[in-house]
């Protein structure tokens, strides 16, 4: 399902979807068009990092789950280093715990000297955060935060610090928009390929990442797409009311 719920600054509408759409999305680029989960993985932590970045604010803690999410998270943690920004990761479980693409993020994270530490103590721990980067639950959230997400999801509001999530926030049901529970109230959301129809409150500022999606895979779903992006890797959204 797909509705016309958000414009760019130049008036081009983009339609927003479920997340069943978004999950009908990932497996035709994936199944049938040959895109890896890391290629998606990396574009999407690039460009999160250039907002992280954006914001002026360190050190940046990238606090990260597993999945798709967690693994962007760990992508932008790493592009953050990269370009000198101060930034530590708080895992919601142990490393060994991940599993597919976030495990190999992780892998390539941990030849860094990037500070990797686990749990709701170690987020509290921090002294200062100048920013906060949610990574930890994305479009497939199907009910209530559990802990540990959720005690670091409350542990990230009771901080107060300046919040950018990735594609959703965590706690907010990317169709619905419903808050289910705990959920992160991010100043920016950096949401990838389609916007969910859920984020028409509670995103922030939205802006939407290119992940390298070819407009074939939207035409194979019947996903009436005109490209936003132009020969920008990622733009700024508003509702289309």
């Amino acid at each position: 399902m797909t509705t016309d719920a958000f414009v760019t600054a130049s008036g081009t509408h983009v339609p927003a979807v479920t997340a069943e759409t978004m999950r009908d999305v990932d497996r035709v680029a994936v199944e049938d068009v040959g895109l890896q989960l890391l290629q998606m993985m990396e574009n999407a932590g690039r460009t999160l990092a250039h907002r992280v970045a954006a914001t002026g604010e360190e050190p940046a803690v990238v606090v990260a789950g597993n999945g798709g999410n967690g693994g962007g998270g760990l992508a932008c943690a790493r592009h953050l280093h990269n370009h000198d920004v101060r930034v530590a990761v708080v895992l919601d479980r142990d490393p060994d715990a991940l599993s597919g693409a976030a495990a190999q993020q992780y892998r390539i994270l941990d030849a860094t000297d990037i500070p990797v530490k686990i749990g709701v103590e170690e987020l509290a721990a921090f002294d200062r955060i100048g920013v906060v980067v949610d990574a930890l639950v994305g479009y497939g959230l199907d009910g209530p935060l559990r802990d540990p997400a959720r005690g670091l999801v409350e542990e990230t509001d009771r901080r107060g610090s300046s919040v950018v999530s990735l594609d959703v926030p965590s706690g907010i049901d990317a169709t619905t928009g419903e808050t289910l529970g705990a959920a992160v109230h991010p100043e920016t959301t950096v949401t990838l390929a389609l916007p969910k129809t859920g984020l028409r409150t509670g995103a922030g500022q939205l802006v939407l990442a290119d992940i390298g999606i070819p407009r074939v895979v939207y035409d194979r779903l019947d996903i009436a797409y005109d490209d936003p992006f132009g020969r920008e890797w990622w733009i700024e959204l508003a509702t289309g009311d």
